[in-house]
């Protein structure tokens, strides 16, 4: 239970920080109507009413390549036995 009440609780923040962002952008279209109840002898009638509708935009993410060049360092694995003929060699460099 407590795990589905926090994830209830992070979809929210999310919800709120792309709304402060602008990534989400949220507009009411259509206002809602509530329905007409009434009470009869056969029991409880509802008639009419009407669901919100919302215009929904969200942000988008564009993913691509692109080529650049740039320096690679040049690694060099010694095995144990010529760490220490090679330090000398690279220290003199």
């Amino acid at each position: 239970m407590r795990a589905i009440i926090l994830i209830l609780i992070v979809i929210v923040l999310v919800l709120i920080v792309g709304v402060a962002t602008g990534y989400v952008d949220i507009n009411q279209v259509r206002g809602a109507k509530a329905p007409e109840v009434s009470a009869t002898g056969n029991g409880i009638q509802a008639k009419g009413g009407q669901a919100p509708a919302f215009d929904i935009e969200t942000g988008s993410v564009q993913v691509g390549t692109r080529n650049a060049t740039g320096k690679v360092p040049d690694v060099r694995v010694l095995p144990p036995g010529n760490q220490a003929a090679t330090a000398n060699s690279v220290n003199a460099m």
